[in-house]
């Protein structure tokens, strides 16, 4: 069975060298809670089309609807098993 877990991520971090917000790094989505990131499990869903409808209704809700599109350069795949 294929599951979709479905996270949103506020990257707030200074984690660059610079104090920059990082995003992405060599190992995939760069998450720190304790730097600020505020990362939200909004549920597991059995299809992507699930998955889909679930960011449409996040969209909706205050905390999400307000938030702007800070990470556009695309998505990671972790292989199952890393």
């Amino acid at each position: 069975m294929i599951v979709y877990p479905l996270w949103h991520v506020g990257h707030q971090n200074e984690a660059g060298a610079d104090g920059s917000t990082v995003h992405v790094d060599e190992s995939g989505v760069f998450c720190d809670e304790s730097d600020g990131d505020d990362l939200k499990l909004l549920g597991f869903y059995s299809t992507l089309e699930r998955v889909e409808e679930r960011v449409r209704q996040a969209r909706l809700l205050p905390g999400f609807r307000d938030d702007e599109d800070c990470w556009t350069e695309g998505f990671v795949r972790v292989p199952p098993g890393e």
